[in-house]
């Protein structure tokens, strides 16, 4: 394949595509991060309250639901793919770029229960197909599959800061290899992980040395059996709960497939009463419930003791019914809202007997999204990465491939109707009669 000229010219072409891809996704990023704190920190500071007010998700939501309404009914490519299908990388045409863009800068910010990873693929692939058809490159289906694929690539991997994640979640993402990926890379996974731990087990209780690639950095408290017991029991947990979550996506998808524009509102609504539930109940600020909850991740990693137990089952309670309601109905990832249910599962669960912190976050972290994106390796090089150590990896392995397995036995929904066509389970309307 290297021996030809046109593989060759579409190598050099995607080079260069990831320069302008990248940049205008460095600047979407700060713009949505920019309306964040603009909407939930400084303007609630400027009209005087410590934090923002109980109900202040109520009138953002209404805007955000009728605005993504308006985009998924009237403007091309329907804002993006709906979230509760998981993400995808095909289907996005440079035409789709503008309702995109306006669903993502309108929603997110506005306290949108959902990340924007999905946008930028769609951002990514569409601009690249953009520049090929301004250069006047050749178009075939498979240079446009790979076009489409590498600018999703580069955009993707502006996000999570690592060249790796964005090509490894692209390679399972867009299904190269089909079913037959998954059958071979998942047991391999799990060998792995199995024997990660066997062999750190038999160092850590012989003592000998049998040489490594340690290079000296400080290193948590060794995995024990009390940690791969509990990652046994709180993964394929936690793969359930969150399994359910996506299924409820897809019956509100249903939902607002008919009579789009009011039925979004109405499910942005009540994600937003969630919200505003939650900040009532805790007396903390809405937007822990809100967003894609990537900030309040940090926040939570760093000061656990900062959150009483009732705080944590109120965010993850909450927070999981508003991520069900924006799953189905509006636009953007749902990468960030599983890993911060996962998280803070793991802070609520760390006082276990044996467990602690750390190890409790990276299995919920790890079981949440392996359930949530349905890619196990994806997970597993994702998750690692934010925890920003390898001495857990063989614990995010075991959590991602238990919940891989328990979320495709579970029943899997719904399927997501077409806009128009009525949902499962109800009949269309009869029109009127005809004449004899």
């Amino acid at each position: 394949m290297l021996r030809r000229p046109e593989y060759r010219k579409a190598l050099v072409f995607c080079g260069l595509i990831g320069v302008p891809v990248a940049l205008l996704a460095f600047w979407f990023l700060v713009a949505l991060h920019q309306l964040e704190q603009l909407i939930w920190t400084d303007w609630p500071k400027d009209l005087g309250w410590k934090q923002a007010p109980w109900w202040w998700a109520l009138p953002l939501m209404a805007v955000a639901g009728s605005t993504v309404g308006l985009v998924v009914a009237r403007l091309p490519g329907r804002g993006g793919h709906i979230p509760a299908a998981g993400l995808h990388s095909g289907g996005i045409t440079k035409e789709a770029l503008p309702g995109v863009l306006v669903a993502a800068l309108v929603g997110l910010p506005l306290g949108v229960v959902l990340g924007p990873e999905a946008p930028l693929i769609a951002l990514g692939g569409g601009l690249a197909l953009l520049f090929a058809t301004l250069v006047r490159a050749p178009r075939t289906e498979a240079s446009t599959a790979l076009l489409g694929a590498a600018g999703a690539a580069a955009a993707i991997s502006a996000l999570f800061g690592n060249p790796v994640v964005g090509a490894v979640l692209l390679m399972e993402v867009a299904g190269m290899g089909g079913p037959q990926l998954f059958a071979v890379m998942l047991p391999a996974l799990l060998a792995s992980g199995v024997g990660d731990l066997v062999f750190t087990g038999f160092v850590h209780w012989t003592g000998l040395d049998t040489g490594s690639l340690d290079i000296g950095l400080p290193k948590p408290p060794p995995l024990d059996w009390a940690d791969v017991l509990w990652a046994l029991l709180i993964a394929p947990t936690l793969a359930f709960l969150i399994h359910w979550v996506f299924v409820g996506g897809r019956f509100v998808a249903g939902f607002v497939t008919t009579r789009t524009v009011r039925n979004t509102t109405l499910c942005a609504l009540g994600a937003a009463g969630c919200i505003t539930l939650y900040a009532v109940a805790t007396g903390r600020s809405p937007a822990e419930a809100a967003l894609s909850g990537e900030a309040v991740l940090a926040v939570l990693a760093q000061h656990p003791h900062d959150w009483s137990v009732g705080a944590l089952v109120a965010v993850l309670v909450f927070k999981a019914l508003a991520y069900t309601f924006c799953l189905g109905s509006l636009r953007g990832g749902p990468v960030f809202p599983a890993l911060f249910l996962g998280g803070a599962a793991g802070v609520l669960l760390s006082p276990l007997p044996g467990l602690g912190l750390v190890p409790a976050m990276a299995v919920g972290m790890a079981a949440s999204l392996s359930a949530a994106l349905r890619v196990p390796v994806s997970s597993v090089v994702l998750v690692v990465l934010l925890l920003g150590n390898v001495d857990t990896v063989a614990l995010v392995v075991l959590a991602v491939v238990v919940s891989f397995v328990v979320v495709q036995l579970l029943p899997q929904g719904p399927r997501i109707p077409a806009f128009g066509e009525p949902p499962a389970g109800r009949a269309p309307r009869p029109g009127p009669p005809r004449p004899s």
